[in-house]
């Protein structure tokens, strides 16, 4: 779809086009309504670069295999920043700074920091006991015989993990706070899809002290603790407060409270709509979910989780997580600054522009994924891995800014996945019911989807 670069200089170089749209609104309501697939629309229209009017704000889109593939390469990396997306969710925290925000060797720094916190060798030799925490947020929240609104019970028990994993206690009193927060904050300052006016509602600012009362009561928690952690038991939490001893200009006491927080922001809206939409599409298509059930019985029958074999003893499941990620991606576009004036898909970008990657683009197009909207768990065996074809399969984002937690979340999702369906029968509210879904503040199922616990399955219950 694109020009090469090297055939076109800066100064041949012409602007991404105009995407057709309504008069004055221009592309507000298609991209409201869909942007994944708005984005692939307009890529098959106009190419890998084009340009569409939100609101009266004219936004640059560069998309496709081309744009996954860019951000990977150095030329991407010295193209585009990241400092002006986030840099209003700094400044609402009170902090100097954050991973999200920056770029180059101050970026590199604050990874290794985090790095081991955010991955699934945070939860080394722990992978029983945050079996066992899910399996018991879910025995308290998935009741017999109710109808379940799935996106807020995947909120509360991604807080019982992340808590357990962070802290040993899980804050579930502030759910509803982490949650009404992160609302607020991404859909105001990060994806600009609300209004700056909202961030004075009474409701938001009494949610905001909530989470900061959380973060001030961490601090003093690991503070209050009588000795140090071992090194193989050491959390984010440690290692966070370990850089902060060694060097305060690098992590400052003032940007405490928003590493802490940090996971919930991070986790708490993604991996619950990421959940949600998987209890959606193996319930949907009922040929999947009895061999899925087959696979997680077989595995829980085993006793004790081996940790070295636990991912591979999944591979239907984890083949339906990853397919659900493909058609439900949470990272639909990333937003980046143009670094420097730079030329793609045959067009100029000009520094300081807003640009949207959408570098999921490849997920609905059957020239990487034949048959693109049928849903096949078979898509990731190692005879097919149709997502590894370059710049195919981008649901964790791309480029040096790659989800930090992407392992962990892989973990996560495969254990709260195999305990839901290896515990419970479940239905959707009708044979025919369609998931409705929402964009703000990350895409994904609409808080009003519900599933039916009809019952306990056997396989679960004690011999």
């Amino acid at each position: 779809m694109s020009t090469p670069e090297a055939a076109v200089s800066l100064a041949d170089a012409t602007p991404p086009p105009m995407v057709r749209g309504l008069p004055l609104i221009g592309s507000t309501l298609e991209m409201a309504a869909d942007p994944a697939r708005f984005f692939v629309k307009c890529y098959q229209e106009y190419g890998s670069a084009f340009r569409v009017n939100v609101f009266g704000n004219h936004l640059t889109v560069i998309a496709g295999a081309e744009a996954a593939n860019f951000m990977g390469t150095r030329e991407g990396k010295d193209c585009l920043r990241s400092r002006e997306a986030w840099e209003p969710l700094v400044k609402e925290f009170g902090a100097s700074k954050m991973l999200s925000a920056t770029d180059g060797e101050l970026h590199k720094q604050l990874r290794a920091i985090m790095k081991r916190g955010f991955s699934k060798e945070s939860i080394k030799g722990r992978y029983q006991e945050v079996l066992d925490i899910t399996a018991n947020s879910l025995d308290r929240d998935w009741k017999i015989g109710s109808m379940v609104p799935v996106v807020e019970a995947m909120q509360y028990l991604v807080v019982d993990q992340l808590g357990m994993v962070l802290t040993g206690k899980t804050p579930r009193e502030y759910v509803k706070d982490i949650r009404t927060t992160i609302l607020y904050i991404l859909n105001v300052l990060v994806t600009r899809q609300r209004p700056q006016f909202m961030m004075k509602f009474p409701e938001y600012k009494r949610a905001k002290a909530r989470m900061f009362e959380l973060g001030r009561q961490m601090v003093a928690d690991y503070r209050a603790r009588k000795s140090p952690t071992p090194e193989e038991y050491k959390t984010l939490i440690d290692d966070v407060m370990d850089a902060h001893a060694r060097d305060p200009e690098l992590v400052p006491e003032g940007d405490l409270i928003m590493l802490m927080t940090g996971p919930y922001v991070a986790g708490l809206d993604t991996v619950a709509n990421t959940t949600s939409a998987i209890v959606y599409t193996v319930l949907k298509h009922p040929g999947v979910l009895p061999r899925i059930q087959a696979e997680v019985d077989a595995f829980f029958a085993k006793g004790p989780v081996n940790e070295d074999e636990f991912m591979k003893s999944l591979p239907l499941l984890n083949g339906a997580i990853m397919e659900t990620m493909r058609l439900f991606p949470i990272a639909v576009a990333q937003i980046r600054t143009a670094n420097k004036d730079f030329v793609f898909g045959g067009h100029r970008i000009n520094e300081g522009e807003l640009i949207y990657l959408g570098t999921a683009v490849p997920h609905y197009q059957d020239q990487f994924y034949p048959d693109a909207e049928k849903f096949d768990i078979e898509r990731y065996t190692k005879e097919r891995a149709e997502h590894m074809q370059v710049g195919a399969y981008s649901p964790y984002g791309r480029g040096h800014h790659t989800c930090l937690g992407k392992s962990l979340a892989e973990v996560l999702l495969a254990m709260t996945m195999a305990q839901l369906f290896h515990r419970f029968d479940l239905e959707l509210p009708s044979p025919g019911y369609v998931l409705k879904t929402k964009t703000a503040p990350t895409p994904g199922p609409a808080m009003s989807f519900k599933v039916r616990v009809k019952g306990r399955r056997k396989a679960s219950l004690p011999a």
